[in-house]
């Protein structure tokens, strides 16, 4: 069970971050902030290409950053979204990052969905992607 305290620190790291996405194509910026179970937080922000299959998520780039650092268990992932009028609103992960955090999470893996540190929703892995691809 994830804390208040960090639910809200996850969430302002994944808003902090949002503000740096590059993102000049669709005008909709995301953040994410990954925990792991020692407490240190990845962030990752969307990374637009004009070759729109060579960008990456913000998700899939927090999940990035902390593999390569080495790290391999996590306790939960925020995530926020905003478009051009930059209000807030509920982002969920595309199917390439629900598949990329059921790589690494087990089903009860918390997702939070926040439109602030006060308005979010938290589901696990295993609502968002209850059959996953497993070799």
């Amino acid at each position: 069970m994830i804390k208040d305290s960090d639910i809200k620190a996850l969430i302002q790291s994944a808003i902090a971050v949002k503000e740096k996405s590059y993102s000049p194509y669709s005008h909709f910026q995301v953040g994410a902030a990954l925990m792991t179970n020692s407490g240190k937080v990845y962030t990752g922000t969307n990374i637009e290409n004009a070759s729109y299959p060579v960008g990456i998520c913000a998700e899939r780039s927090a999940f990035a950053a902390a593999i390569s650092n080495g790290e391999r268990d996590f306790s939960a992932l925020a995530i926020v979204g905003s478009s051009e009028n930059k209000e807030l609103r509920f982002c969920t992960p595309c199917g390439m990052c629900r598949q990329t955090a059921a790589e690494f999470c087990s089903s009860d893996f918390p997702i939070i969905l926040a439109k602030s540190e006060e308005e979010y929703e938290i589901h696990t892995i295993g609502e968002l992607l209850p059959v996953t691809f497993r070799l």
